[in-house]
């Protein structure tokens, strides 16, 4: 059987476009492309980011000159140094020594939050913002115990990092750690930003540094490291709700233990520093008509204290036997009966079971005086 070749070409014909548009798909048109492209950038720019552009330009490095007097002797070389400083006494000199950490703007008027240790024997302190912008600082204010400091610098358009609230923080939420670790490292003044999340809330430590007590602390694996100290910790939303001040460290760098102190605890020494509240503080009369507090930032201020612990008198009864032995309001009590006064409560109890002499130490106005009563 023949098969005439224009029948087979005309029973084909109804499927040759089916099969050609098969094998001349036309690929995507650009605008579908660049469609593509602008939803990858608006995935980019997410919660994160957009909370540290902006709080990142209210983040200060702050570098701190320190001077220390070191002293020199030419013959310890020998091992007689002994002898020789008979005749020729060590030299001694002024070595300036720099070291670095964060801050954050948190007023228009150029106040700045830092640790307390960052500032720690400043003789002179300067701030440089991310636009390059430098400024000295003047400490307004520190509190050790809760390692922060209130410095200000005078400048016009200064950015303000907005502060949230640390009472309602959840566990498990981002943390953005923002500061400048390795400050001398890099040569900009752009901050650093590291991401984490708040891993517990309400710690209390015992740091390594000098054994102090830091309390209610939020902990975060955001990682901070050397220079970190003082900036913020921010959550997604763009607020410090943190000024990181340590780490858990057995190498020197971060391993994803940090902590900080709590925003609400920052505004209230930021209160009391600028006189906007009194921070309370429980006063505890004796029998001896003496009242007794423990040492606060209100009370150094108002007595004008060196001393950031201790007992300090609020108050003297008239006619009582604290007045009679020459107490006044502001001297801070060092020693009570041969023991180091270091709790206001304490110091009450003991001298509400006083029988005998009365022997303080006290310290007033840098002197250091002895007061020694026989009751009757």
């Amino acid at each position: 059987m023949k098969y005439n070749p224009l029948n087979i070409i005309a029973l084909l014909l109804p499927f040759l476009p089916l099969a050609c548009g098969a094998t001349t798909e036309k690929p995507p048109s650009r605008p579908a492309v660049e469609q593509i492209n602008t939803e990858i950038d608006r995935s980019r720019v997410n919660a994160i980011v957009i909370a540290a552009q902006k709080v990142s330009p209210a983040v200060v490095s702050v570098v701190v000159t320190q001077t220390r007097i070191v002293s020199y002797d030419p013959f310890d070389i020998f091992g007689f140094d002994d002898f020789f400083q008979d005749f020729f006494p060590r030299h001694t000199f002024r070595q300036e020594i720099k070291s670095m950490g964060s801050g954050v703007i948190v007023d228009a008027k150029g106040y700045i939050i830092t640790n307390a240790h960052v500032v720690n024997n400043a003789t002179k302190i300067k701030v440089t913002l991310p636009d390059n912008r430098s400024f000295d600082a003047e400490i307004l204010a520190v509190d050790p115990d809760r390692d922060l400091a209130l410095l200000k610098i005078s400048g016009d358009n200064l950015p303000v990092a907005p502060l949230g609230n640390s009472d309602q923080l959840l566990i498990g939420e981002w943390a953005i750690a923002i500061g400048n670790p390795f400050g001398f490292l890099i040569e900009d003044a752009q901050p650093t930003v590291t991401v984490g999340v708040i891993s517990a809330l309400h710690r209390d430590i015992r740091s390594g540094r000098g054994g102090a007590v830091y309390t209610d602390m939020i902990q975060t694996d955001a990682a901070i490291n050397p220079g970190n100290s003082g900036g913020p910790l921010v959550n997604a939303l763009g607020e410090v709700i943190g000024i990181n001040t340590f780490i858990f460290s057995h190498a020197g760098g971060s391993e994803g233990v940090g902590f900080a102190r709590p925003i609400n605890e920052v505004k209230r020494f930021i209160s009391e520093a600028l006189g906007e509240t009194q921070a309370e503080y429980e006063k505890f009369s004796t029998a001896l008509g003496l009242v007794v507090a423990d040492i606060n930032p209100v009370l150094r201020r108002r007595f004008g204290l060196a001393h950031t612990k201790g007992v300090v008198v609020v108050g003297v009864n008239e006619n009582s036997i604290a007045e009679k032995i020459g107490l006044l309001p502001g001297d801070v009590i060092l020693v009570f009966q041969g023991k180091v006064a270091s709790s206001a409560r304490l110091l009450q109890e003991r001298l509400n079971r006083l029988q005998g002499s009365i022997d303080l130490i006290i310290d007033r106005k840098g002197e250091q005086l002895r007061i020694l009563y026989q009751l009757r």
